[in-house]
């Protein structure tokens, strides 16, 4: 099997293979490191023997969490390019935005700015504080192709007298590119306009995630390309009423100012947000960031055309789809026309090929048109690309309706 473009040979320090340094299962495929992350062995340990320690000594651990907590952002703002005294941590990205919608007042015939790449659980928060104030969510619609210029171009437009809020992804999730985020925030600020920037992605892959983005507010997971324990997001604000942000949970933490009333949550398992520097680290010292940056675009470049090449003798579309503003690790592959209409059938191919073919993977939907959203870190190997076109390309030209002839590889 030939591609288009060499997938990179990838060694860690500690390690003949990267795979080696991740407990994955082998007899699962991973290409879908986005959704959900995955967390080095030796982080693993780590968290487990900060939980062996609060388990020895419960009270010596829980009234010191919110020091230890404290010291791991200290540790960990500096990778987005934040200072600990703007951030703080949360579960997920999801709880982050609902701290800011929580903030906030808005007035009847308002109206906040959303796009239609956005995640939908992201959206659904500002349609709810929408609701409780009669304002309205509007949805700017964005090309999949459009360039940086003409998505800057298509907020200008859609900002009213109305606009109170755009909430606008660093890195779309669906979709998979990124977006203009800073331009567009600072036009919004010059209109009185405040933005809320959605980098759920974008920690590890845009270097200094966070001062690049812009905007009143910033979040973004660690567990996802940092590879920290799930449940663990960095909250990043300098604005003027950021005392108006509050934890999800009222705690013992709460006469402190922001972030400092964000350490302190009571019984939670803290360990996810200690151990965070440590995968931050793990990366660092084994890999590099920037070297890791680097290797994920030629892995994805590398998978996506394998994949591509495979389909296009069977499809109507030219598969590969490449985007104006493409990420590192990420890249869509157009699937045959009929699959992955909605979210709900992607999702449902999703599920149907793990549990038939033992592949991990993504599938996103935009605009009625389904997509393989492939998601490769470190770990990720020629074999993996090599075994979803063996195993799922068949699966997936047979569920389009599509007859393969029996004289044809899938190669």
């Amino acid at each position: 099997m030939t591609t288009a473009a060499p997938f990179p040979l990838i060694r860690l320090k500690s390690y003949e293979r990267a795979r080696d340094a991740w407990p994955l299962d082998p007899a699962i495929i991973h290409l879908n490191h986005g959704s959900f992350g995955a967390v080095p062995t030796a982080v693993v340990e780590h968290q487990n023997a900060l939980r062996h320690q609060a388990d020895l000594t419960p009270v010596g651990w829980f009234p010191r969490i919110a020091e230890q907590v404290r010291e791991a952002i200290e540790q960990t703002a500096p990778f987005v390019g934040a200072r600990a005294d703007d951030s703080a941590f949360v579960p997920n990205a999801s709880a982050a935005a609902t701290v800011v919608y929580n903030s906030l007042r808005l007035g009847a015939g308002d109206e906040i700015l959303v796009t239609d790449h956005g995640y939908g659980a992201v959206t659904m928060g500002a349609q709810r504080l929408a609701r409780r104030f009669g304002a309205a969510v509007r949805v700017v619609e964005l090309p999949l192709l459009a360039s940086d210029d003409e998505v800057v171009r298509r907020f200008s437009d859609a900002m009213t007298a109305h606009t109170r809020l755009i909430v606008i992804d660093q890195i779309t999730s669906p979709t998979a590119r990124m977006l203009p985020t800073r331009r567009i925030a600072d036009i919004a600020a010059e209109r009185g306009v405040r933005t809320l920037v959605d980098g759920a992605h974008a920690p590890g892959l845009i270097a200094s995630a966070a001062e690049q983005a812009g905007g009143d507010w910033w979040f973004g997971n660690m567990h996802k390309w940092p590879c920290a324990p799930r449940g663990s997001a960095l909250l990043v604000t300098t604005a003027a009423d950021r005392q108006e942000l509050w934890p999800l949970i009222d705690s013992w933490g709460a006469p402190e100012p922001y972030p400092h009333r964000f350490d302190t949550q009571g019984t939670i398992d803290a360990t996810t947000y200690i151990a965070t520097p440590a995968a931050i680290d793990f990366v660092e010292s084994e890999f590099g960031w920037d070297a890791a940056r680097d290797a994920l675009s030629a892995l994805a470049d590398a998978g996506a055309e394998m994949i591509a090449e495979a389909l296009r003798p069977f499809s109507t579309h030219e598969p590969l789809t490449p985007l104006p503003s493409p990420v590192p690790s990420m890249r869509l592959v157009r699937l045959p026309d009929g699959l992955g209409a909605s979210r709900e059938e992607a999702d449902a191919l999703r599920m149907d090929l793990f549990d038939e073919e033992g592949v991990e993977t993504a599938f996103t939907s935009f605009r009625g048109i389904g997509y393989f959203r492939l998601s490769a870190h470190l770990y990720t190997e020629a074999s993996d690309f090599e075994a979803f076109v063996e195993r799922c390309v068949p699966q997936i030209l047979r569920r389009a309706g599509i007859r393969v002839p029996l004289t044809t590889t899938i190669a």
